[in-house]
Formats: C-alpha cells, sequence, structure tokens
C-alpha cells in the first residue's frame, strides 16, 4: 500500500538544504535593502498628481446599496465610496463615460 502523501508539502519542504537556501536568499535581500540604506519600514501616503486641463467634480449624492455590480465598480473606479464624497477627475472620455453609467447616484461639476 502506497503512503498517503498530504496536499501542500513538496520535497523542497523536506529537505534542509532547501531550507537553508530559502534563509540565505532572505538574509542577502536584507542586506542588500540595508546597503541601499533604506531601513524604513513605513507606507508611504500617496501623494494625488496635480491636475492640468478641464476637470470634474464628482460628488454621490445617493447609496451604492439596490444597485447593480457593474454601477458599484463605476463608482468605485470614480473614486467614490460613500454618500457625499467627492473626487475631483480630469475631463476625458473614459470618465465621461463612467459618469453616463451612474447619472443616477452623482451630481457633476465642471471645473476650469
Amino acid at each position: 500500500m502506497v503512503a498517503f502523501k498530504k496536499p501542500g508539502r513538496t520535497t523542497k519542504d523536506r529537505k534542509p538544504q532547501g531550507k537553508k537556501r530559502e534563509a540565505a536568499a532572505r538574509l542577502a535581500a536584507a542586506e542588500k535593502k540595508a546597503a541601499s540604506g533604506n531601513t524604513s519600514t513605513k507606507r508611504v501616503p500617496r501623494v494625488k498628481p496635480k491636475l492640468t486641463g478641464a476637470t470634474l467634480t464628482v460628488t454621490q449624492v445617493r447609496s451604492e446599496i439596490g444597485n447593480k455590480p457593474k454601477n458599484r465598480a463605476t463608482l468605485r473606479a470614480l473614486g467614490l465610496r460613500g454618500i457625499g464624497q467627492t473626487n475631483t477627475l480630469p475631463d476625458r472620455p473614459e470618465i465621461r463615460g463612467m459618469i453616463a453609467r451612474v447619472p443616477h447616484l452623482i451630481e457633476v461639476t465642471e471645473g476650469k
């Protein structure tokens, strides 16, 4: 009778040289990071790029609850997560198309 092999286990898990090789690789990566001078583990906040040209200010005025998943995804793509939230976006055809999908949930004001 053949012994049943546990799922998820590989020969690499059973061989100590595989584990030693992985540990050496992690140590080398840590040394490389320390040598570069980047020892920070803090997250860097995302900076929104400055918009040039025409812009649109989009505000969510109605809830996404009860809407189809595509409409919910479109609101997320517009950067809106709740009623009253506002996002400033560039005036481009793809943004206009997203706005055309959910006009009943948002309010749009044109800028510049």
